[in-house]
């Protein structure tokens, strides 16, 4: 008589979280729909093992690319990319994939901008970008591998900095933010925004 065959190995927590971050980065390369994002996100919550992970990315996500989904793109050659960015009673909001320039200064004057880098390419592997805000503010999300220096200065106002360890990535690309805030601040963190289904979910398990 056969052995039974070994149960599927189960999915950890960490696991799931890693495949929701794949997910969420297929949908910034347009790989997934907003809708199709919403709907995978739901199932990563409730599987159980591994192989059902991997089957939810298994048509979005090229080989070797789990490994890399942190790091920045640096391309040296062809445009420049965005230098500046100025919101005057707006906005701006920049996620997906986009250039940024070697210097990139963001102006926020009664308004404010969302910069997302998760997707972003460098124009070199030293990045500054400089983000004054008057009466306004950004909220900016910084890639989980990405080397960040981050220097503020804030006057009736304030920066909420939050991305652990600063340099995760050693000889890796460096993002230089300049924060200065005046009646107004920015706040930086890591990772890429949770979707309404996964914050759903993180307010049933803390009830838990």
């Amino acid at each position: 008589m056969a052995d039974d065959p070994l149960p599927a190995l189960r999915a950890s927590d960490a696991d799931r979280e890693r495949t929701a971050e794949l997910l969420r980065h297929a949908a910034g390369e347009g790989r997934l729909t907003v809708e199709e994002l919403e709907e995978r996100l739901n199932t990563v919550y409730e599987t159980r093992t591994q192989r059902e992970l991997e089957t939810l990315v298994a048509d979005v996500v090229t080989p070797g690319e789990a490994a890399n989904d942190s790091r920045v793109r640096v391309r040296r050659s062809g445009d420049a990319g965005t230098r500046w960015l100025v919101s005057v009673m707006s906005g701006h909001d920049r996620k997906g994939s986009w250039r940024v320039g070697s210097s990139l200064n963001v102006i926020n004057v009664m308004g404010g901008s969302d910069l997302d880098f998760n997707d972003a390419e460098f124009a070199d592997d030293v990045v500054t970008v400089t983000v004054f805000s008057l009466m306004g503010g950004a909220e900016i999300r910084v890639p989980d591998g990405l080397n960040v220096e981050v220097s503020n200065f804030a006057f009736m106002g304030g920066n909420d900095v939050d991305i652990g360890a600063g340099r995760p990535d050693p000889g890796g690309p460096v993002l230089r933010l300049k924060l200065i805030s005046i009646m107004g601040g920015s706040d930086v963190k890591r990772g890429r925004r949770r979707s309404r289904a996964e914050r759903r979910e993180l307010r049933r398990r803390r009830r838990l």
